[in-house]
């Protein structure tokens, strides 16, 4: 017969147990993750990211996107890293990403810092979402703390990148759908979207825009944005998202569109007499709610589907399986 220490002591064995394998399913990201086994990560990462910006400050929009295009695409995996091989058909080439992101070598730079101080232990997902956490801060945007312990995956989808990626014609039921469709609500949408107030667009994605006469776009300014994007050719030619402070992370972005000055067709939808009207003015007015409001929604898009525990890999190499 049981003793009530004995029995208390299975139950608690029991629990244990139970827990242990609880956190191994439910593996949780935490900003402590390599507290212990690799303490200078966030300061390499840092080092790396902030000299990028300050040779090329686009760089700082271009690591933000490169975050957004991967947590959207099979989660929060480094599957947008990843070079083509006979076995996977690199995301790299998806339309979205195709002759668009960049910042890779800038993350296998960081990769390449930290496996010299802590060989195999962070993964190439965790740095690209800690990079676009300092991309933010290095162009005056906000900080926030990062929760790691993600792990990279060993494949990639070229497919669920052109489906799974919002774009740029997108209508804004869409938008709000899309961003839905990965636990994002559509004022989580909206503040994402404000990444917009740095970076820059090609011609071709927003040529029927500034060549419509719509009533929907400024003419003044449609008619500044067609100096460098003809109706023919000159599709590569850039153009910034936010005319007014193209490198400074504010919320001009927002006052553009309440102007009618919004570069694509899916930023002006944002300001166009539909549902997110009122927020896109909350935001214009309010500098603080737009900056406090894109911190939480990047956070809660680096927790989307993440590998953890004993799913996934730690790559070597972010561009290739090991």
């Amino acid at each position: 017969m049981n003793t009530p220490t004995q029995s208390f002591a299975a139950k608690a064995a029991i629990f244990s147990l139970l827990l242990l394998s609880c956190m191994q399913c439910h593996a949780q990201l935490s900003a402590t993750f390599y507290d212990n086994t690799c303490p200078n990560a966030l300061n390499t990462i840092r080092t790396s990211v902030r000299q990028a910006i300050s040779s090329e400050r686009r760089m700082a929009a271009s690591l933000i996107r490169l975050h957004f295009h991967d947590c959207f695409v099979q989660g929060c995996d480094a599957s947008i890293l990843l070079d083509e091989t006979p076995s996977i058909e690199s995301e790299k080439t998806a339309l979205p990403n195709l002759g668009s992101a960049r910042g890779f070598g800038i993350i296998e730079d960081a990769k390449r810092e930290v496996e010299k101080i802590c060989p195999g232990v962070v993964s190439c997902a965790d740095i690209l979402t800690v990079a676009a956490r300092d991309a933010s801060a290095a162009v005056g945007g906000p900080s926030w703390t990062v929760k790691l312990g993600r792990r990279d995956s060993t494949t990639a989808s070229k497919t669920l990148a052109e489906t799974d990626l919002p774009g740029p014609f997108d209508p804004l039921n869409r938008l709000i759908s899309s961003f839905a469709s990965k636990g994002l609500s559509t004022r989580d949408m909206v503040a994402l979207s404000g990444a917009h107030t740095i970076g820059q667009a090609q011609c071709f994605l927003f040529r029927d825009r500034i060549y419509s006469n719509g009533t929907d776009i400024d003419a003044g300014f449609a008619s500044t944005r067609r100096r460098q994007c003809p109706q023919e050719g000159e599709n590569g030619n850039l153009a910034p998202l936010d005319l007014v402070t193209p490198n400074q992370f504010d919320n001009n972005y927002f006052k553009n569109l309440i102007q009618k000055k919004g570069l694509l067709q899916s930023d002006q939808v944002l300001f166009n007499g539909g549902s997110t009207d009122n927020i896109v003015s909350e935001y214009s007015n309010s500098a603080r709610a737009f900056s406090s409001d894109f911190a939480a929604a990047m956070i809660k898009m680096g927790d989307i589907s993440p590998l953890s525990g004993q799913n996934g890999i730690i790559r070597k190499v972010c561009g290739s399986v090991n």
